[in-house]
């Protein structure tokens, strides 16, 4: 994929939409291309963070493993859905699992490389971590919504 088609595929998705062409272009410079295949563990919970991902093709399963309960599936994420991201936000481990569950590309912006474009580009950094907030301020409702419907229906205590 070339740079131009990272910079399109970028400016689809989310965290990134609004960022001028030049912007996208910086972070398009730094991610890199991962295929695949079904089943491929992408990361584990517990392991150091070290990339975000946004994904282009496919789907991956995000779920922890619950003592005596098993895998719980947590999302299951399609095309433009960005993974990962804590990892660029602290230094905490990984807090959960992330699996291929059906053939994807990925892009992958790697810590270092983020964190080092964003100290340079400050307007940049403005807009991206805006965007973070944003995104996940929308995680946190859900969460809230799914505490709340599990407390009501007693599936939660």
């Amino acid at each position: 994929m070339d740079l131009a088609e990272r910079v399109d595929r970028l400016s689809k998705v989310a965290l990134f939409a609004g960022l001028t062409r030049p912007a996208l272009e910086l972070i398009a410079k730094i991610a890199a291309e991962e295929t695949l295949s079904l089943g491929t563990l992408i990361f584990e919970h517990g392991q150091p963070g070290d990339k975000l991902y946004v994904i282009l093709e496919g789907r991956v399963r995000i779920s922890r493993n619950v003592p005596g309960m098993g895998e719980e599936a947590l999302a299951i994420l399609g095309p433009g859905a960005v993974f990962g991201e804590m990892a660029l936000i602290d230094a905490a481990p990984r807090s959960a699992d992330a699996r291929v569950h059906e053939r994807c590309r990925l892009l992958a912006l790697p810590k270092d490389g983020f964190e080092d474009l964003l100290f340079l580009q400050k307007d940049l950094a403005y807009e991206v971590l805006w965007s973070f907030v944003r995104m996940l301020t929308v995680r946190l409702r859900e969460t809230n919504d799914k505490l709340t419907f599990l407390s009501v229906t007693g599936k939660f205590e």
